[in-house]
């Protein structure tokens, strides 16, 4: 079973990754689930700009930091942490879940180095596929072609790698006109310092302010200017996040009241 090239970091949650294959995995299913193991200790997810107007409604939105930067939903506001995912992985509210937890455990990813060529890979440590008994789950082969179910699978990853591509050139745009700054937000919950979260980056909304009416008026017509403030009013949402967290125990230690 061939594994995808080791010298790159492999992906968050992707213990391993080999090329789907109908000769090494023909009998292989894959099955749903509705509690995400591999996210309840992850604090931090990719986010692609088509997802802004939904992740915003549940999560703050911002930016990884150094070079390369792209849009993450804040899902906890500590390392280790998700307000919204038990400890059995089971989603705890009812939330806008980002593409790139329901793509897991499949990737798209150039298996030969130096090929362009795209090719749907697994995460075979991942229980949520294999070789499973009876009528449970759904067969990724018939035959030596793909079933409908790999195909909508195949589908889905395509159409994440296209939603990167826009998130890319959103970015781009960003760092043209230089418009993100490194983060930082307090949360004053009172008898003490306040909690000062740092290690990702924002829209600076002062040079959003002074930035020429001919690209604003074009990102507005173009949907980016939406996507900016998407955003920003998501950080307003800093505060009931890190409440979830500090009611479920899941909190840095509170300040005693004097």
């Amino acid at each position: 079973m061939a594994s995808a090239p080791q010298s790159v970091a492999l992906p968050l949650f992707y213990n391993d990754l080999v090329l789907l294959s109908s000769q090494e995995h023909a009998s292989w299913k894959s099955r749903a689930t509705d509690k995400a193991t591999w996210l309840k200790d992850v604090n931090t997810v990719p986010l692609t700009v088509e997802e802004f107007p939904l992740a915003q409604r549940n999560f703050p939105i911002v930016f990884s930091a150094g070079e390369g930067s792209f849009p993450i939903a804040l899902m906890g506001m500590n390392e280790g942490v998700n307000a919204f995912v038990d400890e059995d992985g089971s989603v705890n509210t009812p939330i806008y879940m980002p593409a790139y937890v329901r793509r897991y455990p499949f990737l798209l990813a150039r298996v030969q180095p130096d090929s362009e060529e795209l090719s749907l890979c697994v995460d075979p440590t991942s229980d949520l596929v294999g070789e499973f008994e009876g009528e449970e789950g759904q067969p990724l082969f018939d035959g030596n072609q793909p079933s409908e179910a790999c195909k909508n699978t195949l589908q889905f990853c395509e159409q994440f790698e296209i939603a990167g591509q826009k998130t890319a050139s959103f970015m781009a745009e960003l760092e043209k006109h230089n418009l993100l700054m490194d983060g930082e937000l307090n949360i004053d919950v009172g008898g003490g310092q306040p909690f000062n979260y740092r290690g990702f980056r924002m829209v600076d909304e002062n040079k959003l302010r002074e930035l020429r009416g001919d690209i604003l008026r074009t990102w507005n017509q173009n949907g980016l200017l939406g996507l900016i403030y998407a955003h920003l009013f998501s950080l307003d949402l800093v505060r009931d996040i890190f409440s979830r967290q500090v009611a479920q125990g899941k909190g840095p230690p509170l300040p005693q009241a004097a």
